[in-house]
């Protein structure tokens, strides 16, 4: 793998960090613009509105789908195995909605339909927003306990919050929602950002030796990490497109986002942190 021999200390800090925080800055600026928007920094599916699902088995095409409910608040049709459609639709009524229902009876007999209310789906967001909050919290009591130093402790924070922050705004951008499954790969991407950041800080400050050779050390090791996840993730991303099962294409797909942001933020941002405090402190 000869990626993994790439020489990361050609760089200084400076330049090491500069690019990170400068997407870092961008991706708060959509989110910022999203939430102003739609109350969320990310624009939310059905979960966390409230809407109606629909699946039916039909062989007409996403067109003829798409006009015959042109009345209603449609969002999205989806493609399901074996024919199957997925259709979703926004918040709706009563008149609407049983409007709705009766129209989807006498068209597709064997349609199933699935509502969530609004209430309930505003029930959903608040939880699923405490649960990454405390998520986050709990990640930097724990690394602060670690490490016992606020610099090294910070740069884990600061780089698991840009993962993060990055990723939804590249969920933003190509038009993953927010659901209760992509909600669920943002928290298992804390994990893996915390994983590689932790390699990277533990190798610079407890492991005796040369910067240059502790950190390419920990470069090569961290890169062979993050690709093998990668190489299985985007096989079940794979595997979950073809066979048209959206959720776990959109969970494979947020964590595929996150773990390329993840390689940026841990080798440029997180150690160009590291190695700007080690030489500092070399130097007194």
């Amino acid at each position: 793998m000869e990626f993994a021999r790439y020489d990361v200390n050609k760089y200084t800090p400076r330049q090491m960090v500069t690019l990170p925080l400068v997407i870092l800055l961008l991706a708060l600026v959509v989110l910022g613009y999203t939430t102003l928007s739609t109350g969320l920094p990310i624009t939310p599916g059905i979960d966390f509105v409230g809407g109606t699902a629909v699946t039916l088995f039909t062989s007409e095409n996403k067109e003829t789908i798409e006009a015959a409910f042109a009345d209603y608040p449609l969002l999205s049709v989806g493609e399901g195995i074996g024919g199957g459609r997925y259709i979703q639709f926004g918040p709706m009524d009563d008149a609407e909605y049983l409007s709705l229902v009766t129209l989807i009876s006498e068209r597709y007999p064997d349609a199933k339909i699935d509502q969530i209310g609004e209430t309930f789906g505003k029930t959903l967001q608040r939880q699923a927003f405490l649960a990454l909050l405390f998520s986050f919290i709990g990640m930097a009591i724990v690394v602060v306990i670690a490490f016992r130093n606020l610099v090294p402790a910070g740069a884990v924070v600061l780089s698991a919050f840009a993962d993060m922050a990055i990723s939804a705004a590249v969920m933003q951008i190509v038009g993953i929602p927010l659901s209760l499954g992509t909600t669920a790969a943002l928290l298992m991407l804390i994990g893996y950002s915390v994983d590689s950041d932790i390699l990277l800080t533990t190798r610079l400050l407890k492991r005796k030796g040369k910067l240059d050779e502790k950190l390419a050390g920990a470069f090569r090791t961290g890169l062979i990490m993050t690709t093998t996840t990668l190489a299985a993730i985007a096989a079940m991303w794979v595997v979950a497109t073809v066979g048209q099962i959206q959720i776990i294409s959109e969970i494979a797909s947020v964590l595929l986002i996150g773990l390329v942001v993840d390689l940026m933020n841990t080798w440029m941002l997180n150690a160009g942190i590291l190695k700007g405090y080690i030489l500092r402190g070399g130097k007194r």
